[in-house]
């Protein structure tokens, strides 16, 4: 609260003249900048960027495209891969965000929240790993945070050329924590970071955080039927677990990977609660099933509806290979307690060494995450952290120490994943937008004079304006 103050207090004086632009010119032509050459041309005349695809989409340009990288940043000659990105194409005069998801990156045109606020462009890099941004054969030990960044700050110099103006990462869930992470190792290269429900799990084996949300978020009442509806599965395990083999069957999953169908119908079960909060609203509380009255057909529909039954499936398993790799070797993972159904489980909250084929080594890295929590305490510098107050991901979020300075974290009220700055409470969301647009180089006059009037300087569009929401869709099934 004391950092909030602060900022609102601070935001009062804006650092500097920052003039607007008045205008942009025609999306995806900047001929006094470029020569009279195509941004294309511009893109593809940079070593290692190779065109996939180009989309139209009205006011923009879009590419598909790649770049080389080298699998290993420590030894570039030891091999390469060829990571694909995307360019949401404006205008070379406008600041530039740098977005990742942590996973795969769409390929459809869509806009991150900053990206609209501040009307800029776009780069979105696929996590390095992610199909089909993979090295083949595959070193797993090069999967490292480190690494990814590395690939971020290599594509951002070779794309700075391009995009003069200023530049600021972004992402949501993983991709925050992706975006913190690069300005760890890298500072110097973004003007800004803005990361939405980033976890932070400093120490992985002390989890009592996540309980402790767990056990008071939403009401009483909603919690209890949510509860009832796991003990009830697990009860029944024995009917359900049939519908859930007659479905595997017809779908051709296999259990290879987690071991056993009883352990995948089991980590489905125990995902529920979570998953509940992670996506839903409170209002779809109405709509949780009274447990000991239904049926076991409208009992497993809705426990795929929360948590989705192929998800433990080897085949549900396979794109995310990647994630729970880095949850295993780096990142960590909540293993909540769940003392509901201490009685009726197997197999407790399973660990990520579950979900990866045991061909793969893991090896826990302790340190990695005490050392990222000590740099934002001590060093952040324009970084914003958004949470949602009832998603579970943000029962640790990032916090900021005495050596932050010009950072800020903010908590949307009731909002869950897909928490965003337009989901704070309105003066709060305004100096947030008047804040990302100072960083960017472009707060209006009337945005800097009145921090609370500040707008995002793009119309929405429920095209591209969806991307978070269908990122996030996308990966429910997984625990990020």
């Amino acid at each position: 609260m004391r950092t909030v103050l602060r900022w609102l207090l601070s935001l009062v004086v804006l650092a500097g003249a920052v003039t607007a632009q008045a205008g942009t010119a025609m999306a995806g032509q900047d001929p006094a900048r470029d020569g009279g050459r195509d941004i294309l041309q511009r893109l593809l005349a940079v070593k290692g960027v190779e065109l996939v695809e180009e989309k139209p989409y009205e006011g923009y340009r879009y590419f598909v495209l790649t770049y080389t990288q080298p699998v290993d940043h420590r030894h570039p000659k030891r091999g390469t891969f060829e990571q694909r990105f995307t360019v949401l194409h404006k205008d070379t005069s406008r600041p530039t965000v740098f977005h990742t998801s942590g996973y795969g990156v769409s390929t459809t045109p869509g806009r991150s929240e900053p990206t609209r606020i501040i009307d800029g462009n776009q780069i979105s890099l696929e996590y390095r790993y992610f199909t089909p941004s993979r090295p083949e054969p595959a070193d797993w030990s090069k999967l490292t945070i480190w690494q990814a960044a590395s690939d971020q700050h290599r594509l951002f110099q070779a794309l700075k050329p391009v995009y003069g103006k200023k530049w600021l990462a972004t992402g949501g869930s993983k991709g925050g924590m992706t975006a913190t992470y690069y300005e760890r190792f890298y500072p110097r290269d973004m003007d800004a970071v803005v990361a939405y429900v980033a976890p932070n799990d400093v120490v992985d084996s002390e989890d009592s955080a996540y309980d402790r949300f767990l056990g008071q978020v939403g009401t009483a009442e909603c919690r209890d039927a949510l509860h009832a509806v796991q003990r009830e599965a697990l009860l029944r395990r024995e009917p359900l677990s049939e519908q859930y083999r007659e479905l595997a069957e017809k779908a051709g999953a296999t259990f290879t990977t987690v071991g056993s169908l009883d352990k995948a119908f089991e980590a489905v079960v125990m995902d529920l609660a979570w998953g509940f909060w992670q996506y839903a609203d409170e209002a779809d509380c109405a709509n949780v099933p009274e447990a000991r009255t239904a049926g076991d057909a409208e009992l497993f529909a809705y426990v795929d509806e929360i948590s989705g039954w192929s998800f433990y499936t080897d085949q549900g398993l396979a794109p995310y290979t990647p994630y729970y790799y880095q949850a295993g070797t780096q990142l960590g993972s909540p293993g909540i307690a769940q003392p509901h159904l201490a009685d009726l489980s197997r197999y407790g909250y399973q660990a990520p060494r579950e979900f990866v084929p045991r061909s793969i080594p893991m090896r826990f890295e302790k340190h990695a995450m005490r050392d990222v929590d000590t740099w934002v305490r001590h060093h952040a510098q324009r970084m914003m952290f958004v949470y949602g107050e009832n998603d579970p991901w943000s029962a640790e979020p990032f916090r900021l120490g005495s050596g932050a300075r010009d950072s800020y974290v903010l908590t949307a009220p009731g909002a869950n994943h897909g928490a965003n700055v337009a989901g704070l409470v309105p003066d709060e969301s305004a100096r947030a937008t008047a804040r990302i647009q100072q960083w960017a180089g472009v707060a209006p006059a009337t945005a800097q004079a009145d921090p609370e009037s500040a707008a995002p300087l793009a119309a929405y569009d429920k095209t591209l304006d969806s991307l978070d929401e269908k990122l996030l869709q996308k990966y429910r099934g997984g625990r990020l």
